[in-house]
């Protein structure tokens, strides 16, 4: 049978090294509920690699299948399916394990699988284009609000706090569509809003000539400063929610969120210049996020 204390090892591994922001603050967390966090992290770093590591659709598809049917079987107590590896079906049932302790909604795992299926070309759900932001909520209510939703139970969180979590899962999203504009195109993917875009003068011809010179275009930078805008009203909205998380819980989310919306920061002080350059919080200041979250809340 898996093994629930080696998946907690595996979970924090791959927390620590792809989720550098996610990891620092997972720190402030009492230990029960950051191996829930490494966990619930590790399961959807799985899921995203499927989608993002160049496999064909179908057999990305049939990953994204195995690792879903793993979390059932280990939900169940059941032996894990044939296609998962050993530290997949420890991590799996760390996982199950911190679903059963803290009540996380099994819909919400679902979701989550529905909005990664929706990046694999050639599936019924493909979409690589949305035209509004109400396009867009389709998508990144399962790729981002749900992680939310299933960190409210984690965090000892009143459930009333829902929609604040929903919404800052996806403020943490759309951060990482502006920040990432340049990898997602060449995956042939644009997930700010089409509309958006062409009200500045941006169109799919602009965006392939700025990547092409490894240069942001005066159109698309404007453009860009205007998302950054919306995406910071969306973390300003949370506030209220994380002032209201559990006093052994709140500092964590505090950092997260101070150190994720910092990405706006440095695209801005790279003059909007998203095609040039991946912008990075350094570690020290994550590291002061963390500490200065231990006295106040997030700043935005």
């Amino acid at each position: 049978m898996s093994d629930v204390a080696r998946g907690h090892s595996v979970a924090r591994s791959v927390t620590a090294g792809a989720g550098r922001t996610y990891y620092l603050a997972s720190l402030l967390l009492p230990a029960p509920r950051r191996r829930a966090v490494h966990a619930l992290y590790a399961y959807a770093r799985s899921v995203d690699d499927a989608v993002d590591s160049g496999l064909a659709p179908d057999v990305a598809t049939a990953r994204i299948d195995v690792l879903e049917a793993g979390l059932h079987a280990a939900l169940r107590g059941d032996a894990p399916p044939t296609g998962l590896d050993v530290d997949d079906a420890d991590v799996l049932a760390a996982l199950a394990a911190a679903v059963r302790d803290n009540g996380i909604p099994i819909s919400t795992f679902d979701a989550f699988g529905r909005s990664m299926r929706m990046d694999l070309p050639g599936t019924p759900l493909f979409r690589n284009r949305y035209r509004t932001f109400d396009d867009l909520a389709e998508y990144t209510y399962g790729s981002a609000a749900v992680i939310g939703i299933q960190m409210i139970p984690v965090l000892g969180a009143d459930p009333s706090l829902g929609d604040g979590a929903a919404l800052l899962g996806e403020a943490f999203q759309l951060t990482n569509f502006i920040r990432d504009v340049a990898e997602d195109l060449r995956r042939d993917r644009v997930y700010l809003p089409l509309d958006v875009l062409s009200a500045f003068g941006v169109d799919e011809d602009r965006l392939r000539d700025d990547l092409g010179r490894r240069s942001t275009s005066p159109e698309l930078k404007r453009a860009i400063a205007h998302v950054i805008a919306v995406n910071r009203d969306q973390y300003r909205r949370t506030t209220p929610a994380i002032e209201r998380l559990p006093a052994t819980t709140r500092p964590a989310i505090a950092a997260a969120a101070r150190s994720y919306s910092d990405i706006l920061r440095v695209i801005e002080d790279a003059d909007h210049d998203v095609m040039a350059v991946r912008a990075v919080v350094p570690r020290r200041t994550r590291v002061r996020h963390a500490a200065q979250s231990l006295f106040g809340g997030p700043r935005f």
